[in-house]
C-alpha cells in the first residue's frame, strides 16, 4: 500500500535533476511527443529573438519579430505545461492521446501561422487586407476555438476524484485550470472586440484595445505552471503532506488576489480603451 508521499504529486526526497528526469522516464508516450515538440516550439522562439537581433525593426506593434518569438517561447512553455499538468488529471487512455494529440497540433499550426504573417511583414491578428491573410486570421479563430475546447475538457477532468494523486498536486492543478479559464475568457474578449474595431473600420484600434487586457491574460495563463511547479518542489522536500497542502493553498490565495489586482486594472483599461 502506498503512502501519501509516494502517490503523484508526492515524490520522495530527492535532486531537482532526479525530479525532472523521473517527469520524462514515466512519462507516457503522447507526453513525451508534446515534451518534445513543445522544446522545438521553444527553440522557434529562441531562434526568431536571434533574426530580430540581426534584422532590427521594431519590437513592439502588430508587425515585427516579437509575435514569432514571443508565440513560440510561449506556445513551447504551455504545451509542455499541459502536457505534464495533464499528468496528473484522471483521463482514460484513449481519451488522453486525442486530447494532447489535437493540443499539441494545434499549437504547432497557431505558432506556424503567427510565424509566416511575421516573415511577410503583415500582421498576423486582425488582418483581413487580402485573401490569404483573412483566410490565416480565420484559421488562428479556429485553433483558438480548439484550444479552448482542449482545455476545458482537461480543466472539468481535473475536478474529477482522483486518490492516486497527492492533495497538494490536485489543488495546485485544479486552481491553475481555474486562473487558465480566466485566461482563456481575456483571449476571447481580446478577439471579440478587435475584431469588432476591424469590422467597423478601426483596424489600428483593434491592435490598441486587445493589448489592454494582455497582462490580466499573462497573470492568469502562468498559474498552470506556478502553483503545480510549487507542489512538485514541496514534495522534493519531504514535507508532510498536510504542511505541503496548506502552502499550496495559501500560495493559491495569494496568486488569486495579485491576478485580481492586475485583472481589475486591465478591465478598467479594456472598458475605457
Amino acid at each position: 500500500m502506498m503512502s501519501v508521499s509516494e502517490v503523484r504529486g508526492g515524490l520522495a526526497p530527492g535532486t531537482v535533476v532526479a525530479g525532472v528526469l523521473r517527469v520524462w522516464t514515466d512519462a507516457r508516450r503522447v507526453e513525451r511527443v508534446a515534451y518534445a515538440v513543445g522544446g522545438l516550439l521553444l527553440l522557434s522562439g529562441v531562434f526568431h529573438l536571434g533574426v530580430f537581433a540581426v534584422d532590427g525593426g521594431p519590437w513592439e506593434g502588430p508587425v515585427s519579430w516579437r509575435k514569432a518569438v514571443t508565440f513560440g517561447l510561449s506556445f513551447g512553455l504551455t504545451l509542455i505545461t499541459i502536457a505534464w499538468v495533464a499528468s496528473y488529471v484522471p483521463l482514460r487512455d484513449r481519451t488522453r492521446g486525442i486530447v494532447l494529440g489535437v493540443f499539441t497540433a494545434d499549437c504547432v499550426a497557431e505558432v506556424a501561422l503567427i510565424t509566416t504573417q511575421a516573415w511577410r511583414r503583415v500582421p498576423s491578428h486582425f488582418n483581413m487586407e487580402t485573401p490569404l491573410d483573412t483566410t490565416i486570421s480565420r484559421l488562428l479563430a479556429v485553433g483558438g476555438g480548439i484550444l479552448i475546447a482542449t482545455l476545458v475538457t482537461l480543466a472539468i477532468a481535473s475536478f474529477r476524484e482522483n486518490p492516486e494523486v497527492a492533495p497538494s498536486m490536485r489543488l495546485a492543478v485544479r486552481v491553475g485550470f481555474v486562473a487558465l479559464m480566466l485566461a482563456l475568457a481575456s483571449g476571447a474578449a481580446m478577439i471579440a472586440r478587435g475584431v469588432m474595431e476591424v469590422q467597423t473600420g478601426h483596424q489600428q484600434l483593434a491592435y490598441h484595445v486587445a493589448g489592454a487586457l494582455k497582462p490580466a491574460h499573462a497573470v492568469t495563463m502562468h498559474a498552470i505552471l506556478v502553483l503545480p511547479a510549487l507542489a512538485w518542489a514541496l514534495a522534493l522536500t519531504g514535507l508532510p503532506e498536510t504542511r505541503r497542502t496548506r502552502v499550496v493553498a495559501i500560495a493559491s490565495w495569494a496568486y488569486a488576489a495579485a491576478a485580481g489586482v492586475v485583472i481589475a486594472v486591465s478591465v478598467v483599461n479594456f472598458a475605457t480603451a
